[in-house]
């Protein structure tokens, strides 16, 4: 039998530009874990704040509108890479946390999450892509921290 993964106490989720991915998971987490928890996201290259995001997560009450997307760099500038666990989500990302852990005590794992953004047809096509992705980190976050909270639509 493995042992649980330690829960950390800072928690940073990453992505290639900050305006999905990353953004949706570090507000997914901040509504189930308890308050001590710290948690962030960040970019390999930061790009505005996607509307799709935004509308998927205000369907299950969570208002992502006032994030700004940052870089590693803006992050590590602002308060320096001071994570536990770092979570991954496109390989560019993974990639980068790799590099920039290299002589930190930093846990890094990667979850590969497809990027919604690619996707055509009508509105509802494209918001099902951002409900998919929001709906399979919130699967993620369960299963790797073990904390169930509610979400607006449970």
């Amino acid at each position: 039998m493995t042992a649980a993964p330690a829960q950390p106490h800072a928690v940073l989720f990453a992505c290639g530009h900050n305006s999905i991915r990353s953004p949706m998971a570090a507000s997914l987490l901040r509504q189930i874990a308890p308050r001590t928890l710290y948690v962030r996201s960040a970019g390999v290259r930061k790009l505005e704040l996607d509307p799709f995001a935004v509308a998927a997560m205000a369907e299950i009450g969570l208002d992502i509108s006032k994030h700004r997307p940052i870089t590693f760099e803006e992050l590590d500038n602002d308060e320096g890479l001071n994570f536990d666990l770092i979570v991954t989500l496109a390989p560019e990302a993974h990639h980068k946390a790799l590099e920039l852990t290299r002589t930190h005590a930093v846990e890094v794992e990667y979850w590969p999450t497809p990027d919604p953004s690619g996707i055509e047809g009508s509105r509802e096509h494209q918001l099902d892509a951002y409900r998919a992705v929001r709906d399979g980190l919130l699967a993620r976050i369960r299963q790797r921290f073990g904390w169930g909270g509610v979400t607006g639509n449970e």
